[in-house]
């Protein structure tokens, strides 16, 4: 029942961080001093990103690389903005989803560890009473014996794992 409400929650989630974008990416290009640091974003990497096309086209990566016109920069800016919000949202829901399920499966970890233990103690326990039954039956059967019933506890019921070595 859980599983389907935190799907459904980082789905609501990532869906309204898409406006949440998009209002950040509008009120940075208006902001005078945000808007130089995006344009001057922007350009960084448009001239890192135009290098490694034309390491990877084999091209020349000397030559001088035009920068952006300001609105161009801010366009790109702002739309890197807001993708790296909706990006940092989904991020977060998954990290949020994977502890989870590791603390899930930590819970279950433990159970299994206490079922085990409790098994072993059972076990232990089922162990000392099987020797205390043994030991019991050696002392009837040494009576009996000083008794004369020694014919008594020879019979064919006793098996012969049970008998005293």
């Amino acid at each position: 029942m859980i599983l389907p409400v935190a799907k459904l929650g980082t789905l609501l989630l990532k869906t309204m961080s898409k406006p949440i974008a998009t209002r950040l990416k509008t009120e940075a290009s208006r902001h005078p001093k945000f808007r130089q640091l995006i344009i001057n974003l922007a350009q960084a990497n448009h001239r890192i990103s135009t290098n490694i096309q034309r390491r990877i086209y084999g091209h020349a990566t000397n030559v001088e690389i035009r920068p952006l016109n300001e609105e161009k920069a801010v366009q790109a800016a702002a739309d890197l903005i807001g993708e790296l919000f909706v990006f940092s949202v989904a991020g977060a829901a998954v990290i949020f989803e994977v502890q989870r399920s590791a603390r899930s499966e930590a819970r279950k970890e433990e159970a299994r560890k206490k079922e085990i233990e409790a098994i072993r103690q059972k076990e232990d326990q089922l162990a000392e009473e099987i020797l205390t039954m043994k030991q019991k039956l050696s002392e009837l059967e040494r009576v009996a014996n000083s008794r004369g019933l020694s014919g008594l506890f020879r019979s064919t019921s006793v098996p012969d794992q049970m008998k005293p070595a």
